[in-house]
């Protein structure tokens, strides 16, 4: 059983939102008009979680830094074209989010503004005590994300769990002093994240609940 928290922090792609096929597509279409062409599903859901750079990097190594701000501000356009169209919340995650007591935050790899319009849009914001987007600092899996919401909420590092599904997510808690929980049902690779011990696993949602 899990023990309750002051504060939980959740990453959203992959852990409170199944929405792979949006970013993934997006990611495609932008990339194609880069002249990268024929990257499967699977590698580009590898890359969900973490920096969108280091795909660009991997693909296109001769891109410069600004080329890579060019091409990630053109993914972000294609991205929110899409209105979310294919996104949807995993099961049980309302249900969850409505019972589970002490304050709630995101330590997500989207901007802040990104972050509360897609929360918004799926009914999940008034969860939330507060939205906590990666902006203009380090995204995970540097802790800075982390750190923001225990500032805003003035809470310790062991007061808080964080709730993620991939290897980012582990490690970035693991370097706050937080505690960490896996999802089986995102993205990440479970052997990645075990690597970073995670302090529980859950398979569903309802398995936050004390």
């Amino acid at each position: 059983m899990i023990p309750a928290f002051k504060v939980y922090l959740f990453d959203v792609d992959g852990t409170l939102l199944d929405s792979a096929t949006d970013i993934c597509s997006a990611v495609r279409d932008a990339l194609s008009e880069a002249g990268v062409e024929g990257l499967d599903e699977a590698y580009l859901r590898s890359f969900v979680g973490f920096h969108l750079f280091d795909l660009f990097e991997e693909v296109l190594p001769h891109y410069t830094r600004e080329q890579n701000e060019q091409l990630l501000a053109r993914y972000r356009q294609i991205y929110l074209a899409r209105q979310h169209g294919s996104t949807r919340i995993y099961d049980g995650v309302p249900e969850m989010l409505g019972r589970l007591g002490g304050l709630k935050s995101t330590a997500t790899t989207k901007s802040s503004e990104t972050a509360r319009n897609v929360l918004a849009q799926f009914g999940l914001a008034p969860f939330f005590h507060h939205v906590q987007g990666t902006d203009g600092f380090p995204s995970k899996p540097k802790p800075d994300v982390i750190f923001r919401s225990l500032e805003r909420f003035g809470a310790r590092p062991e007061e808080c769990l964080l709730v993620g599904d991939a290897g980012p997510d582990m490690e970035a808690g693991r370097t706050a002093g937080v505690q960490t929980c896996a999802v089986t049902w995102g993205y990440g690779d479970k052997d990645t994240m075990r690597s970073h011990a995670p302090d529980y696993w859950i398979s569903h949602p309802s398995e936050l609940l004390s």
